[in-house]
């Protein structure tokens, strides 16, 4: 599937799931991914639990769900992480401008995955 035209196109509510080490599972709400140009995922994040548990287990699930139980569940492997560069700068104004001045501030890198496995959230797999 082209991640870039179906997140550009879409609208629905993302939860990122991680686990630590242990598997001790944590859930937070994310907003869409960036779709970078060599087709990884990119997230914005701050200095919280999910991007700790990302520095012990690379492994995670990424959940979007639009309206009528539509959407898709993606398996997700970390790849690297960035502390600056353009996209970054670009999701904190981003922040800045959708949650409020100085928001953007808290996200402290951008983290890449790679799509392992993808699934419909209900129903048959997406095409």
């Amino acid at each position: 599937m082209d991640w870039k035209d179906y997140f550009a196109r879409e609208e629905g509510l993302g939860l990122l799931a991680t686990s630590d080490a242990e598997g001790n599972v944590n859930l937070a709400v994310y907003s869409k991914p960036r779709v970078l140009d060599d087709g990884t995922l990119a997230f914005g994040m701050g200095d919280r639990l999910t991007h700790a548990n990302l520095q012990a287990n690379p492994k995670a699930a990424y959940a979007f769900a639009q309206a009528g139980y539509r959407g898709v569940r993606l398996y997700l492997e970390k790849v690297r992480e960035e502390v600056d560069g353009p996209v970054l700068e670009a999701i904190r104004g981003r922040a800045d401008a959708v949650v409020g001045p100085g928001t953007g501030a808290a996200v402290g890198s951008l983290v890449c995955f790679r799509v392992t496995r993808s699934l419909a959230l209900v129903g048959p797999e997406p095409a």
